[in-house]
C-alpha cells in the first residue's frame, strides 16, 4: 500500500477483493466496489446511535466496517442499495426521509433490500455455484 492510499484509508477504507468462490455463487455481486472500513461506516453509525454499521452503501461502492465477515447475506443486501442509488438521483434524499418517517427498521430501502438478499440466497441455493464444477 503506497503512501497515500495509507493517508486515505481512514477516509475512504482499503480495496476488497471478493472472494472467488463468493463471485463464483453470486456473480452479481461483481457489479459494486468493496472497500473495508472508512469513516462512511462510522458515520452510518453515528447517525443509528452506534459506533459503527456494518456496512453502507454510497452509490457503486460498499463500505464494509473493520472485522465484519464479507457474507453473502450481508453483500447482496447492500447490493439492492445500489440497484436503488442506480435508479433514482434522489434516491440518498428519499432514504433518509424514510428512515426519519419510519426509522431505519421500517424503512422501506431496508425492507426491501432484506427481502432482495432473501431472495437471491433461495435462489442460488437451488442451482450449483458457477464456474469449475
Amino acid at each position: 500500500m503506497g503512501a497515500l492510499a495509507r493517508l486515505a484509508a481512514p477516509l475512504i477504507g482499503s480495496g476488497v477483493e471478493l472472494p472467488r468462490t463468493l463471485l463464483e455463487r453470486h456473480p452479481q455481486l461483481a457489479r459494486m466496489r468493496v472497500r473495508r472500513g472508512g469513516i462512511a461506516v462510522r458515520v452510518g453509525g453515528w447517525v443509528l446511535g452506534r459506533s459503527t454499521v456494518a456496512a453502507i452503501t454510497l452509490w457503486r461502492t460498499v463500505f464494509v466496517a473493520p472485522g465484519v465477515a464479507l457474507d453473502a447475506e450481508l453483500l447482496l443486501h447492500e447490493l439492492r442499495h445500489v440497484h436503488q442509488f442506480e435508479a433514482s438521483a434522489a434516491f440518498p434524499i428519499r432514504y433518509l426521509w424514510e428512515s426519519i418517517r419510519r426509522g431505519y427498521r421500517a424503512n422501506r430501502y431496508e425492507a426491501d433490500a432484506r427481502t432482495y438478499a432473501a431472495a437471491q440466497l433461495r435462489a442460488s441455493m437451488k442451482e450449483p455455484p458457477r464456474g469449475d464444477v
